[in-house]
């Protein structure tokens, strides 16, 4: 099956969604290539991107359950070219 690759950009903007947020993203560790996530303390906010080679479907399944967490944001970017 062809894959992309993706970045996933997401903002947790309360705290108490941040397991929640985890638990999906553990859900999909097979498909994730890389991981970064910044406190922005003043803010009382994280932001997290991360980069995922997988089906579009998976993708796009991903960033949806992501979307519905209350009190996180999401959004996607995908390359250009399909791969393996």
């Amino acid at each position: 099956m062809e894959t992309r690759i993706a970045i996933i950009a997401i903002m947790v903007e309360k705290s108490e969604s941040a397991a929640h947020v985890n638990d999906i993203l553990h859900e999909y560790a097979g498909y994730i290539v890389g991981r970064m996530g910044l406190p922005h303390k003043e803010r009382k906010m994280s932001i997290i991107s991360i980069v995922i080679d997988a089906p579009h479907n998976t993708i796009s399944a991903l960033s949806g359950k992501l979307g519905r967490i209350d009190g996180v944001n999401s959004q996607t970017l995908y390359s250009k070219q399909g791969g393996a």
